[in-house]
């Protein structure tokens, strides 16, 4: 009796860790109800990219999912932010995928910590590649959710990849706007993207002489007193053990430097207005970014198009304050356009 209770203990200790993560360092609340594993893909441009795999609690191989892959914010990592919306998304019976981007965190890329508007973009694309042949994916139903920097480059995907049926952003950033004119486009003129662009290539001199990139940093450390709000919201999240992770640019020493001029010279969002699949945008109402997704909506011409402001939320609120972030609507909208 008691070795056949044993052997059932076991059994049922191997399937339970069947799907859990090695050195699994993942910073949210974890639902032990929701299976996750590693995933391997690679983008059109030949790097490997690493994906933690969310299924539902009850989930049966023999069935067709619909799926989401989701990303952001921009510098973060899947263990961050985009693992919990994944989490939320299997929950509420989806597959979801939630990524590392092109050189960064557990994904590939010779050279670590760039960031490109065309190879990020492509890296969601990846993603969609990845789920469509899955035999327990329809390739039908396939959407994308983009956090943050991520937010404006899911519309930039969802603009280019006719495969994605449903798009997802919240608390958008348009990175390329942000490189060329600065915040709410204090530095939107000819003269201030020369002086940007020439200091840039500065630095590019220099990182050639030293064989090595320069970083621009992280979240800021120490926090000056005077910091504006926004950037005391980012501390919060990113310097505490609220957010913190090893891997996570953000936390740490930030993007490469020049990584700028590629974002500079390569605005998103150009088409935006023939995306022809639904798009829901999300934005706090007190966010110091609100701008870009309400210029975004202006923008899109889709059917199905929503902007949905959160009362009283600020940017990072929509980071992982569960009272704050609608999974509701967003899972309502996924089943709507999914289905």
């Amino acid at each position: 009796m008691f070795k056949i209770l044993a052997v059932s203990l076991m059994v049922i200790c191997m399937a339970s860790s069947a799907f859990a993560l090695e050195n699994d360092t993942r910073v949210f609340k974890i639902d032990p109800d929701v299976k996750v594993e590693k995933a391997h893909f690679h983008n059109r441009y030949g790097i490997d990219l690493t994906g933690d795999l969310y299924k539902p609690k009850d989930f049966d191989a023999a069935k067709k999912y619909a799926a989401v892959a989701v990303c952001g914010p921009f510098g973060a990592v899947k263990e961050q932010v985009s693992g919990l919306y994944a989490q939320e998304m299997a929950k509420a019976g989806f597959i979801a995928l939630a990524f590392d981007p092109s050189f960064t965190g557990e994904s590939g890329g010779a050279v670590r910590n760039v960031a490109d508007p065309s190879i990020n973009t492509d890296d969601f694309s990846a993603a969609v590649d990845f789920l469509s042949v899955q035999d327990y994916v329809d390739p039908e139903k396939i959407g994308i959710i983009g956090v943050c920097g991520w937010g404006g480059i899911a519309l930039n995907a969802a603009a280019m990849d006719t495969r994605i049926k449903a798009t997802v952003s919240s608390t958008m950033y348009n990175m390329s706007r942000i490189a060329a004119n600065g915040y709410f486009d204090e530095q939107n003129s000819a003269e201030d993207r020369y002086n940007a662009k020439k200091a840039l290539n500065e630095q590019r001199t220099k990182d050639y002489k030293a064989g090595t990139y320069a970083r621009a940093g992280g979240v800021v450390d120490p926090l000056p007193e005077d910091a504006p709000q926004f950037v005391k919201d980012y501390y919060a999240y990113y310097k505490t053990p609220r957010g913190y992770h090893a891997r996570s640019l953000n936390s740490n020493e930030g993007w490469n430097t020049t990584s700028s001029l590629a974002l500079i010279n390569m605005p998103m969002l150009q088409f935006i207005d023939e995306i022809r699949s639904p798009v829901l945008l999300i934005h706090g109402e007190n966010a110091h970014s609100k701008y870009m997704s309400e210029d975004a909506f202006e923008a899109l011409e889709c059917e199905g198009k929503e902007l949905m402001i959160i009362p009283g939320a600020t940017h990072v609120d929509l980071y992982d304050n569960m009272e704050k972030i609608p999974f509701e609507k967003i899972i309502a909208f996924f089943h709507k356009y999914l289905k």
